[in-house]
């Protein structure tokens, strides 16, 4: 049931112009305009080539873009055109919805970030060292997982399908820039990056940071970043459960 569930998003998400963009094409652009822009230099706190610092960066960008952004801004517009109110009036269990949703996002999240390191791999040399594979899988996992439950919780205070786009770029795009995906974070002010310490993106960056890191020895993890991801996924759950509406806000509002 849920792999059917699962099926029907992934082909409403194809079908969507605007999804495929924003979540496929735009950080395969990012990629190219960043280690165009910064050649071979070497830059970040471990001094690596733009190349090997951008490719797990902006595939940290790619998580979130399938997992939280595009979530967000079609679960808003769903519920406020009234499809979730009739999706359920079935008899598909609401859990069934919810996670074929949740799974499509994941999917799709975990396809993008493979296809950044296919590009980096053949097209920059960006070589992902076979031991740190497990490190690179879980925090992806992870990460998406976190932030499809920050977005189901987002989407129960955004009023109405306009708001939608502007509310999580809001959101998100200071935190790209203050997580290291961007631009390196060292480069910042102490405490602009204990601001960013606080939030899931820096640790979802760093943790794929690591993975890619010549030096990095092991599987590639880092504890202390899934762990903070699993409380950010704990703390989205809870008020997702709590605020969920699959009834039209607006016109209630």
């Amino acid at each position: 049931m849920i792999l059917h569930q699962f099926r029907y998003d992934l082909m409403a998400f194809l079908r969507n112009r605007q999804s495929r963009f924003f979540t496929l094409v735009l950080p395969i652009l990012f990629l190219v305009i960043f280690v165009s822009v910064f050649g071979n230099h070497e830059i970040g706190p471990q001094n690596v080539k733009a190349s090997t610092y951008y490719v797990p960066g902006i595939a940290a960008l790619a998580v979130i873009a399938g997992s939280f952004v595009n979530l967000v801004i079609s679960v808003t517009a769903q519920r406020e055109s009234g499809v979730l109110k009739r999706r359920r009036a079935t008899p598909v269990p609401a859990w069934v919805l919810i996670a074929g949703r949740a799974l499509t996002a994941i999917a799709v999240a975990l396809v993008v970030m493979t296809i950044l390191l296919l590009i980096g791999r053949f097209a920059y040399g960006v070589k992902l060292p076979t031991s740190t594979i497990p490190g690179v899988v879980l925090t992806a996992v992870v990460g998406a997982v976190t932030f499809c439950c920050l977005g189901y919780a987002l989407t129960t205070v955004i009023k109405d399908e306009d708001a939608a786009q502007p509310t999580v770029q809001a959101l998100i795009l200071p935190l790209y820039f203050i997580s290291g995906i961007f631009i390196p974070n060292v480069n910042l002010p102490t405490w602009l990056r204990d601001v960013a310490e606080v939030f899931p993106v820096q640790h979802l960056a760093d943790g794929l940071h690591h993975a890619f890191d010549p030096a990095t020895h092991g599987a590639g993890l880092v504890w202390s970043d899934i762990g903070v991801l699993v409380l950010w996924a704990a703390a989205g759950l809870v008020v997702a459960l709590w605020r969920f509406t699959w009834t039209p806000v607006a016109a209630t509002g």
